[in-house]
């Protein structure tokens, strides 16, 4: 109960002061391609409950592919990924795409601090038993593990699959740092994981490119050295 508590009331006043810059981001997609403002993205959340997540459209229109152009192609956007627009690079460096999941927090559908949300293709494709932990709580904005993929993503997902990549090189680790997580979660950790996200989103922003790993890290690798093959 404190939890979603502490959850609505960020979310509401998050909103608040966010809204001149979710109007701004999108007039600038609006202007600068034609299509939709939203993106509806389907997500499993709490007890592997499907929902639609929010976020303002990064990729072209016309782009082919599942990110958010709404096609048939990869479901995880690469480095120098080609679907995605000259306006959709800065909301994603800056994470201002992620802001209408606010709107999900209000829902119910997340939390401000929680593992993020899969695509239900890799959850059922690639979830281990052990990485259905993190269904356990509802999913949210930020984490150790994204937290670890907003810094690492772009050196991880390269080459021609990057879902292939993602799932090889980053998911796992991505999973147990967010399982970490879960099983020392408070209020105190989840506001140190919303300042962490925070100035990171502000280092890369302002081209801070090497960032350490998180000190989830080393409890992270001794789950994945326990988890069955």
């Amino acid at each position: 109960m404190a939890k979603r508590l502490f959850d609505v009331c960020c979310a509401a006043v998050a909103l608040v002061l966010t809204a001149p810059l979710i109007g701004l981001a999108a007039i600038g997609i609006k202007l600068t391609d034609p299509g939709p403002i939203f993106f509806r993205a389907r997500r499993v959340g709490y007890l592997g409950r499907e929902f639609t997540m929010f976020k303002l459209r990064t990729m072209k229109a016309d782009g082919e592919g599942s990110g958010d152009s709404g096609g048939s192609g990869p479901l995880i956007t690469g480095q120098n990924d080609q679907r995605v627009s000259a306006i959709g690079k800065i909301l994603r460096r800056t994470k201002i795409d992620e802001l209408p999941q606010l709107f999900n927090v209000l829902r119910g559908d997340m939390s401000i601090v929680g593992p993020r949300p899969e695509d239900p293709t890799i959850v059922r494709q690639h979830y281990s038993s052990a990485d259905l932990e993190t269904l356990g709580v509802r999913p949210g904005l930020a984490s150790p593990g994204s937290i670890y993929q907003f810094t690492s993503g772009d050196g991880l997902l390269t080459g021609a699959d990057p879902e292939a990549r993602y799932v090889d090189k980053l998911l796992k680790t991505k999973l147990a740092l967010d399982r970490v997580y879960i099983r020392h979660a408070t209020l105190r950790r989840d506001l140190s994981i919303i300042g962490r996200t925070l100035w990171t989103i502000g280092a890369v922003a302002t081209g801070h490119r090497k960032f350490s790993p998180p000190p989830e890290m080393s409890a992270a690798r001794r789950l994945l050295a326990q988890d069955p093959l």
